[in-house]
């Protein structure tokens, strides 16, 4: 018998699968109390793959079983097949254009059957596995920017992919694989700017246009003028300034308007006017569901209207649960279906009612424990490759969480993403157990350098 075949106990991380267990259990349990109708048999239920917890519950087994598949296979399978994950996962992109299926505004879906297949939602797995595949090359400078830009395309195809599929949500969470880069040696500066691009494109919609090119040209000009003292090379100092200037006005006045005019879709446009708590510019507003909104309700305030309406009952359902909560299936809000979607993008609302402060902070708090614990399998690791893996993970979770919980609360727009391990879904599921188990296989491995 080779003593060096990989075994499903040695050297696994049993406390990364108990949280995993854990959060698993706290999803099936919140599907339930979301979904479960009285007068049915709950425990008959609960197998007749007929309810959404029932399904949940099988899709959770069918998870395990993948994943203890995963515990017994050699590590070095995965950093073999790495860039074959990464063109399975574009190509399965790719067949939603001729075949996929068009639910709930989105065309991200391929139909087998009776089953959904969500590939935006998988292929986050083939860009972590690739992503680590790349940067664990032999001879890797990360400093170059060919190699940052060759790292940085391999994150964003399935984002632009996504969003020509309509699905901006799951798009936006490949943006989190920079974090990964920066850790592997990203330059600071480039985050810097994405953040202070981030802030531009808030302020361009909170602030008059004309007031914020006034409050750039005055930022602009002081803080030329401090660079240019400091400076010892004055040389080109004021032309980059300018460049910076006309950069930041120029997405202020043109490319932010551009982008929500003729790139972004009109829901989409009124969710972030709803987050931040404005009506649509009359130039911004277009397409068959804003004039349908009004349509329904021609005389009615903003935040009547369906655009705010989720996230209005989802803030009453977190606030009616209290200190302590109302208790399992005694929820008014979220058990007479106030609250649109909350068996998946909304199901935090659902322990908010139920098991009230308490609740939430003990969720988040264990989502805290699997985010630290997969850290610090992430920073033991000999490998370029298990590290830049470990990282994307911890990537992708802490997105969703901080994205979902935010969603949920009106500190963002709703963008449709799941709440890691806890939302209805069974690709959602499936994608988020293969990541961690795979993260635990590797970790078994640790003393190896895996390439």
């Amino acid at each position: 018998m080779d003593r060096n075949a990989p075994g499903i106990s040695k050297g696994i991380d049993i406390w990364l699968i108990w949280l995993y267990l854990l959060l698993a259990g706290i999803g099936i349990m919140a599907v339930f109390a979301a979904t479960y109708k009285e007068p049915d048999p709950m425990m008959a239920s609960f197998f007749s793959f007929k309810t959404d917890y029932s399904k949940q519950l099988y899709y959770f087994l069918f998870a395990a079983v993948v994943g203890i598949f995963i515990l017994l296979t050699d590590s070095k399978f995965f950093t073999a097949t790495a860039n074959i994950w990464y063109a399975v996962g574009i190509l399965v992109l790719l067949l939603v254009f001729p075949f996929g299926s068009k639910v709930k505004g989105t065309e991200s879906i391929l139909r087998f059957g009776g089953i959904q297949f969500q590939p935006a939602e998988f292929c986050k797995v083939s860009v972590c596995l690739a992503l680590a595949k790349y940067l664990s090359l032999p001879n890797m400078d990360f400093s170059k920017t060919r190699s940052q830009l060759i790292a940085a395309g391999i994150a964003l195809l399935p984002a632009i992919m996504s969003i020509l599929q309509s699905e901006t949500g799951l798009a936006l969470v490949y943006f989190s694989f920079f974090i990964v880069m920066y850790r592997e040696g990203l330059p600071a500066t480039i985050l810097v700017v994405g953040f202070s691009i981030g802030v531009l494109v808030v302020a361009t919609l909170l602030v008059d246009s004309d007031v914020l090119a006034i409050a750039l040209t005055v930022i602009t000009a002081i803080a030329g003028y401090f660079v240019y003292m400091m400076a010892r090379r004055k040389s080109g100092i004021i032309m980059k300034v300018v460049i910076v200037w006309i950069i930041c006005v120029g997405i202020q006045r043109f490319g932010v308007p551009m982008i929500f005019k003729n790139v972004m879709q009109p829901y989409q446009v009124e969710r972030i006017y709803s987050t931040i708590g404005r009506d649509v510019p009359d130039e911004y507003k277009k397409g068959e569901q804003t004039a349908l909104v009004q349509k329904k309700k021609p005389n009615a305030k903003r935040e009547e209207t369906g655009v705010d309406y989720n996230v209005k009952q989802s803030k009453i359902a977190i606030g009616s649960g209290g200190i302590t909560g109302k208790g399992l299936l005694k929820g008014t809000q979220t058990r007479y279906d106030f609250v649109p979607e909350q068996r998946t993008d909304f199901i935090f609302c659902t322990i908010g009612e139920g098991f009230g402060f308490v609740g939430t902070t003990t969720l988040l708090l264990i989502y805290l424990l699997l985010l630290f614990r997969m850290v610090t399998l992430a920073e033991r690791q000999r490998s370029v490759f298990s590290r830049v893996y470990a990282y994307g993970v911890v990537s992708v979770f802490f997105f969703h969480i901080a994205i979902n919980v935010m969603m949920t609360i009106g500190l963002a727009p709703v963008i449709g993403i799941p709440l890691p391990l806890i939302s209805y879904g069974g690709t959602s599921l499936l994608t988020f157990t293969i990541l961690i188990f795979i993260l635990i296989r590797l970790d078994a491995d640790r003393q190896m350098v895996l390439r």
